[in-house]
């Protein structure tokens, strides 16, 4: 387990909530920021403030140095092969509809297929839908095992000839299921089609190697891992990128301008129209240094080991439902109690200080496969502790007892 010293390191948990310390087990919606991503933030708006690639004044310079350097931290991070493969986006949204929206409409026609599973996240699957609608393709799912797993076999019997995209989550941000990208990845390539990976709940709890996947595109979050808000990246395939158009278009991303053409910067400025996220950047960077400090083997084991401890009490809770699979699952429990509405779980534990999410959690259709309206779930994080789970344990319990024969 990483050491429990890592919690002092984040400064909001620290405090207390309704009278208790604060047991925060809500990670996948959005991390905890450490001290040091929060003096990096400092930092830049105290020094650093100015524009970027314009200024040739010392501030600017310096404020284009921290943008590029996050970009060169964000490649080595995840194993891409050069730092114009990386884009600045505002986080994995935003970077998966550049692809739906420009790689898409350049590939798809009236025919083709587009693969995804039930568990996407609605960021990976409402831009397909359009996509669909305005090329005539045909959405396809990958069906979902018992567990909410998937098999290969039903991957090679859904991927044909006719898919031109497969898009589909690394890590469900619902029942944890950890995909095996790099054998779909395979079987997309084997068919002539390209892979899209939502890896907003991989990359902060596992290392990544987007050239060992052999991904065409990859999306991720910042504020999923340690970073700030409104700030995450879009790899893709340098060759696939450079015959993309781009879908924001003003200043920063342009080469030339005429009063009727104009041609656009080449990678990856082109992709990044206007002013950019230029904080949230250095903010990135600085908790892509503190992952690594931390050493991603060790978050990874951390997190799946809490996990395991979390299911081996949880499941002795009378009346609890638990979703998902039992193995190979990153760091969160899913679950319902009884007859209770999750939102009435979620609101008894946060009387206690314990922090969980509740509701479809931007699954409906997944929600619609398990038969559950909502579910509420407990995300893990490095910071967590046995002693926040045996927290939730000892709450839910509680809850059991105060809502008594609404239970069953």
């Amino acid at each position: 387990m990483i050491p429990a010293e890592i919690r002092e390191l984040f400064p909001i948990l620290k405090q207390e909530v309704n009278g208790h310390p604060l047991v925060y087990l809500d990670s996948a919606a959005t991390s905890q920021k450490p001290i040091q991503v929060i003096e990096a933030l400092k930092h830049y708006y105290e020094w650093d403030n100015a524009n970027v690639h314009r200024g040739v004044h010392t501030l600017g310079s310096r404020a284009t140095d921290a943008y590029e350097g996050a970009r060169a931290k964000v490649a080595k991070f995840i194993g891409a092969s050069s730092e114009q493969e990386i884009i600045f986006t505002r986080g994995t949204t935003t970077a998966i509809n550049i692809v739906a929206a420009s790689f898409a409409e350049s590939v798809l026609r009236e025919g083709d297929e587009i693969v995804l599973t039930p568990m996407e996240h609605h960021s990976n699957l409402i831009p397909w839908q359009q996509a669909a609608k305005k090329s005539g393709a045909t959405l396809k799912y990958i069906p979902l095992q018992p567990d909410g797993s998937v098999s290969l076999a039903d991957v090679e019997n859904t991927i044909t000839d006719r898919t031109k995209i497969v898009s589909i989550v690394y890590v469900s941000n619902v029942l944890g299921v950890i995909n095996p990208i790099k054998e779909i990845a395979a079987i997309a390539h084997k068919h002539g089609a390209k892979i899209m990976v939502d890896g907003a709940q991989s990359t902060p709890h596992m290392k990544v190697d987007v050239q060992d996947l052999d991904c065409d595109f990859y999306a991720l979050s910042g504020h999923k891992m340690c970073g700030p808000t409104g700030i995450g990246a879009l790899y893709g395939k340098k060759s696939l990128l450079n015959n993309m158009e781009p879908v924001e278009f003003g200043g920063e991303m342009i080469d030339h301008v005429d009063l009727y053409e104009s041609t656009w910067k080449e990678l990856p400025w082109k992709f990044e129209g206007g002013t950019p996220m230029i904080a949230g950047a250095v903010g990135l960077g600085a908790a892509i240094d503190f992952l690594t400090e931390v050493g991603m083997d060790n978050i990874f084991k951390h997190d799946v080991e809490l996990t395991n401890y979390a299911l081996d009490r949880m499941m002795q809770i009378p009346d609890l439902a638990i979703y998902g699979p039992t193995t190979n699952r990153a760091g969160l429990v899913t679950f319902n109690l009884g007859d209770v509405h999750p939102h009435d779980v979620a609101t008894v534990l946060d009387s206690m200080g314990v922090a969980v999410r509740a509701g479809h959690h931007c699954c409906q259709q997944l929600m619609r496969w398990l038969e559950q309206s909502s579910t509420a779930r407990a995300s893990f994080y490095l910071y967590n502790t046995e002693d926040d789970v045996d927290r939730l344990v000892t709450a839910l319990l509680k809850t059991k007892e105060y809502f008594g024969d609404a239970i069953g």
